[in-house]
């Protein structure tokens, strides 16, 4: 299985790079794509600092998750060569994590100016899984419009808005919480958090 993380400039550049650890620890290869404004997030939000070139973005990621060349690949956001320009080529399921509400629109309206909205695109049009994790508050009525519109297009809009019941002790459970999330969605294993009600016995109402 191979998954598209597509990074652009929302706040919540650690969910990026937990589901990319998360998806390389489940034997899931992944395929990365950064826009511009997502570098200069990382620069703010992560020790990480992103180069330009994908290739040299590609070497900070392996070395940062431990990946191998075939585990991670990075592409450029105007490389239209890339399988996931194509509906011939694409795949698997591309998630867009975190999800600019500007991406989002693009998306909504099928603009597909770089590779990370033609890969959304394609998704679309492909009935692929095609997973949106928007970081923003409050949501506007145009946001809230074009996440419905989306919706019925056949995305999942899945907010970085981590719940609190599992009682977290750090930043890192309320990123695992939301990358869970997406894992549960593609149907992947992981360890990040137990299933509701897993270990829940009933009472015996005798």
């Amino acid at each position: 299985m191979r998954v598209c993380v597509a990074i652009t400039g929302a706040s919540g550049s650690l969910y990026a790079l937990r589901l990319m650890q998360a998806l390389i620890h489940a034997g899931v290869d992944v395929d990365v794509i950064v826009s511009k404004a997502a570098q200069l997030v990382f620069a703010t939000e992560t020790p990480l600092s992103l180069p330009g070139k994908p290739q040299a973005q590609a070497q900070v990621f392996r070395q940062q998750l431990q990946a191998t060349e075939q585990q991670l690949r990075v592409f450029a956001r105007e490389d239209w060569m890339a399988p996931w320009a194509s509906g011939s080529g694409q795949p698997g399921p591309v998630v867009v994590c975190p999800c600019s509400t500007g991406t989002l629109s693009a998306i909504a309206t099928g603009a597909s100016n770089n590779l990370i909205e033609r890969a959304a695109d394609v998704a679309l049009k492909e009935r692929r899984q095609l997973i949106l994790v928007p970081r923003e508050t409050p949501y506007s009525e145009i946001h809230l419009q074009n996440m419905l519109n989306l919706t019925r297009m056949g995305a999942v809009i899945l907010p970085a808005s981590p719940g609190f019941y599992h009682q977290p002790d750090s930043i890192n459970d309320l990123i695992d919480f939301v990358v869970a999330r997406i894992l549960n969605q593609l149907n992947i294993s992981h360890q990040l958090m137990p299933a509701w009600g897993k270990d829940h016995s009933p009472e015996d109402p005798s």
